[in-house]
């Protein structure tokens, strides 16, 4: 299994513009990064009546729809556990995973103020840095809201 490093925070403090500015960084450098998005609640992205969503209803555990440079799989999967789904992640380099607070990886916490009053993982253990437009200090490193290169070289420097 390839390192997992997730970014926490609560809900509207900037994780998936956070990670949209990593992607590109760590991609420039040569890495194959892979993302894991924590659903709180069901989702299905098949469409009731296409045809894999008929498969799947007929009883197939596992559907793949292929097409000429992508692929999409929908597995029956008993649980949401990160390292319940190391399999899909042998050909990567990082898995980056946005949620997932409660697991027990290394964390990347994003912070702002002017969308919540304290951070989420100041104390925790797995927290290894907090992203931040405040001066709280978390006693990790601390990166502002911008600093994607230094973040970047962070990661690399420690994880890849």
């Amino acid at each position: 299994m390839p390192p997992i490093i997730s970014v926490v925070g609560k809900s509207g403090s900037g994780k998936t513009t956070l990670i949209e500015k990593l992607i590109p960084e760590i991609k420039k450098r040569g890495y194959r990064i892979a993302i894991i998005k924590h659903a709180f609640h069901q989702f299905d992205i098949d469409k009731e009546g296409k045809d894999s969503w008929r498969h799947r209803a007929a009883g197939a555990d596992t559907v793949i729809v292929a097409s000429h440079g992508r692929i999409a799989m929908v597995k029956n999967h008993n649980s949401e556990n990160i390292d319940s789904m190391e399999a899909y992640f042998s050909d990567m380099d990082i898995v980056i995973t946005e949620g997932y607070k409660r697991e027990s990886k290394p964390k990347i916490e994003v912070f702002r103020a002017a969308a919540h009053k304290e951070p989420l993982c100041i104390g925790n253990s797995d927290l290894i840095a907090l992203v931040t437009d405040t001066d709280v200090d978390p006693n990790v490193p601390r990166f502002g809201l911008e600093d994607i290169e230094k973040l970047a070289d962070f990661i690399e420097e420690k994880y890849l």
